[in-house]
């Protein structure tokens, strides 16, 4: 357990510094493809909850998804497709390419309770540090941390005033570095948390569940970390203790890794990026940001929570989350408890 994992996974932040490791430039070729296939769609009247790929039909830039889904998993765990002007389409037509794209990258599990697929990454004035506030509903900054699903995806379609930078760093080095200095955390972290539901179970179900932050199966690592849903678990449930101090040494060493310029990566985004991170083997960070007065100008971000028909399997141990662990399974997420789906963010009412 102690040996160090190898690969295009464990990179630090000089190994990136190329862009051609992390960024694909789209073609006018692929962008022609994506505005065709809209256009085909808007056409024949095709609302975003019907879309097919049959009725997006994607000729060229279809071409480049698998690609993606192998730097994603075998290599840097890190793509981003630049070059889409965002400017030239309305939101609705955004949302409707954009979740066009998701069909033919993966399967797009629910981020919520409430079945949302499409989530809107903007300020809707949410407390991250709340009993139930979602780092994607605020304007706060978020420290490190994995998203609940094989693959997140974001696309840009309005960028904020100033602030909300992107850095992004490979927890596989961070392992890697625990495993090296700190062999008795490392120990730790492959055993069983406590997390907090998050507000996110099933009527009647509890609202905390066990997991650790490492695991590893058939030779594949993985991480899962959310060091928020795991000190509100034992804050807001006071059966469960404090949380143990080996235990929150830990979640502290992880996050001051992330945090040391060696290991991670940051990046301005510009409209029309569309970022997809490996959850499994990175992790993910965001600065406070400040928007636009204008409603029209305010950042705003879709995101997608993928499964990925190329992904690892998973170690039982993830079960809670990842129902199925099983390679290229549909997993993941936040099941919806309402039976329905939305494709756009579903605020709780006051």
């Amino acid at each position: 357990m102690t040996d160090a994992y190898h690969g295009k996974s464990n990179w630090l932040a000089a190994d990136l510094k190329d862009p051609k490791e992390w960024m694909i430039q789209l073609s006018e070729a692929q962008i022609a493809d994506l505005d065709n296939a809209l256009q085909a769609a808007k056409s024949a009247g095709v609302t975003i909850d019907k879309l097919t790929k049959q009725s997006f039909p994607l000729e060229v830039f279809s071409q480049l998804i698998p690609e993606v889904q192998d730097r994603l998993e075998n290599g840097r765990g890190l793509v981003v497709l630049r070059g889409l002007p965002a400017e030239k389409y309305s939101r609705e037509d955004l949302r409707l390419m954009y979740w066009g794209i998701g069909l033919y990258m993966g399967t797009a599990v629910s981020q919520s309770s409430k079945g949302d697929l499409l989530g809107d990454v903007r300020n809707f004035g949410q407390d991250v540090n709340s009993a139930t506030g979602r780092g994607y509903m605020s304007k706060q900054s978020l420290g490190f941390h994995t998203d609940t699903a094989d693959v997140v995806a974001l696309i840009v379609m309005r960028a904020a005033k100033a602030g909300g930078r992107s850095m992004i760093c490979s927890s596989v080095a961070i392992r890697n570095e625990i495993a090296a200095t700190r062999p008795d955390l490392l120990d730790v972290l492959y055993k069983p948390f406590y997390w907090s539901w998050k507000g996110q179970e099933a009527p009647g179900e509890s609202p905390y569940y066990q997991q650790p932050i490492y695991s590893e199966h058939d030779g594949k690592f993985s991480s899962r970390n959310i060091a928020t849903h795991v000190i509100a678990a034992h804050e807001n449930h006071k059966e469960l203790g404090p949380l143990p101090e080996k235990q929150l040494e830990a979640l502290k060493l992880i996050s001051a890794l992330a945090n040391d310029e060696r290991f991670h990566f940051g990046m301005m985004f510009e409209p029309g990026d569309i970022q997809l991170l490996n959850n499994h083997v990175t992790y993910h960070a965001r600065t406070e940001f400040e928007d636009f007065p204008e409603e029209d100008r305010k950042r705003h971000l879709l995101r997608m929570w993928l499964s990925m028909p190329n992904t690892r399997a998973l170690s039982p141990s993830m079960a809670p989350i990842y129902q199925d662990q099983s390679a290229g399974a549909v997993r993941g997420g936040f099941p919806s408890r309402t039976g329905k789906h939305s494709f756009e963010t579903v605020q709780a009412k006051d």
